[in-house]
């Protein structure tokens, strides 16, 4: 539909994005990993993931932090499987 274009949802709109590059990918692992050591069990990095916002966005940030609710995750995804 895109034609491989990459495109996030923001703001109810679809918005091109440019590619990554080598550099930025390698920095955006580096300092996912130096944050997940900090957090700890704590909280998860996420790292190039689609984040739903009540703003009808869904971002793909390099990383973001977020509660470790990884069970709610899981339900949602087994329940969905099922219908």
């Amino acid at each position: 539909m895109f034609d491989n274009q990459p495109v996030e949802l923001l703001n109810g709109e679809l918005v091109e994005i440019a590619p990554e590059g080598i550099s930025h990918a390698g920095l955006s692992d580096r300092s996912s990993r130096y944050l997940q050591t900090l957090l700890g069990e704590r909280a998860i990095v996420r790292v190039g993931h689609p984040i739903t916002l009540l703003s009808r966005s869904e971002p793909e940030p390099d990383w973001a932090i977020v509660q470790p609710i990884e069970q709610v995750y899981k339900r949602e995804f087994s329940l969905r499987s099922r219908q």
